[in-house]
């Protein structure tokens, strides 16, 4: 029987590499979105296309009742094996002085509590005690939780360091539940977030920084993704995995 990953924000930059990386594998793919349909159904049907499986579900993992929506579907497809936290916001760069509690809001809701949702829907599916099978979370998070952002968006770095707290205190929670949690913490990549920040070329013009001299790719941190969620990185948990050039 095929093993099923869900991954949220899976319709584009690294959610996405993620989903077609892991449907290779053998893994049939559950792929969420929140607004970008066609996005997401263009991956879909690459998954499919190359002899994989796939499935779409629109929700918003931001607030609490777009989680369970998502997770019941979830359950209509199959038992849950990985969940792959990718879903995430990016402000405009901007001063500190100019942080406004809206945009505060926005960005802890969907890259914090959705992750913390997200992450205890999974735990009940996968935990020993609850009849679960084992399973493995990968959370997504950023160098920016050690550099700051910054003169950039203070209130992202933030929201990324506490996704490494939840990574080690859930991960020495469940453990023993048969849970691997572990974090990815991805740096200059190069994917279409960074349009977002209002300098589409913030990861080129950045790259001097990297002591790789060079952007990372959305597949490379999705390699390290795929074999987080594999036997091979069986006695792996806790961990924060840094995916950054050396920057």
């Amino acid at each position: 029987m095929k093993k099923l990953a869900l991954i949220t924000g899976g319709s584009s930059g690294i959610g996405a590499a993620a989903a077609k990386l892991i449907a290779k594998t053998g893994y049939d793919v559950v792929i969420n979105y929140r607004n970008s349909e066609q996005a997401a159904t263009a991956i879909k049907n690459e998954i499919m296309e190359n002899g994989g499986t796939a499935y779409i579900v629109q929700s918003d993992i931001s607030t609490e009742e777009g989680v369970n929506y998502l997770f019941n579907q979830v359950d209509k497809i199959g038992s849950l094996d990985a969940l792959i936290n990718s879903a995430g916001i990016i402000s405009k760069i901007h001063n500190f002085e100019s942080t406004c509690l809206d945009q505060l809001n926005k960005t802890f809701s969907i890259n914090v509590f959705g992750s913390f949702l997200c992450a205890r829907e999974a735990v009940k599916r996968m935990s020993h005690q609850h009849g679960g099978n084992g399973g493995c979370i990968v959370n997504l998070s950023s160098m920016a939780a050690s550099l700051g952002s910054p003169n950039e968006f203070i209130e992202y770095a933030a929201s990324k360091g506490a996704i490494d707290t939840l990574t080690v205190g859930l991960a020495k929670e469940v453990a023993k539940q048969g849970i691997r949690v572990n974090a990815v913490r991805p740096g200059l990549i190069d994917t279409d977030m960074h349009s977002h920040t209002g300098d589409a070329e913030r990861a080129e013009r950045l790259s001097t920084s990297v002591p790789m001299d060079r952007v990372g790719t959305a597949d490379e941190v999705a390699e390290l993704i795929l074999w987080l969620i594999s036997e091979k990185s069986s006695y792996v948990c806790g961990a924060l995995y840094d995916v950054s050039g050396g920057r």
